[in-house]
């Protein structure tokens, strides 16, 4: 990822109803949520949030599919995930320590998956 694309990334992100809107996408993956139940759950104006989403979109961080007269937003966690590791790299300096205290507290909400043992 380049400087330029995380700057765009955050920048969209940096307010309140964006962010609100992303976090409520991310909640509601993998099927997204349509326009006009994104602009109700956040109490706005469908043109406002026309223009949100717009901006969200540029910056790769939603997606939109057309169904019928609806449209569709999902949260592009692929490209969230680049932002957030292109963060991590350049704060860590090539030093773990520094990261680790990060690493940790996401520990409780993103435990990995454990694979089970099969039983013969």
């Amino acid at each position: 990822m380049e400087s330029e694309e995380a700057v765009l990334a955050l920048a969209a992100l940096a307010q309140s109803t964006r962010l609100q809107a992303f976090r409520l996408l991310v909640g509601h993956e993998p099927d997204g949520l349509a326009a006009g139940d994104l602009a109700r759950l956040l109490e706005v104006p469908p043109n406002t949030l026309s223009a949100h989403l717009s901006i969200l979109s540029r910056a790769g961080l939603v997606t939109s599919e057309r169904f019928s007269r609806s449209i569709v937003y999902r949260a592009n966690l692929d490209e969230f995930r680049d932002v957030a590791v292109f963060l991590l790299r350049d704060c860590c300096g090539g030093r773990p320590e520094v990261c680790t205290p990060v690493m940790e507290s996401l520990r409780p909400c993103c435990p990995p998956k454990r694979k089970e043992k099969s039983r013969a």
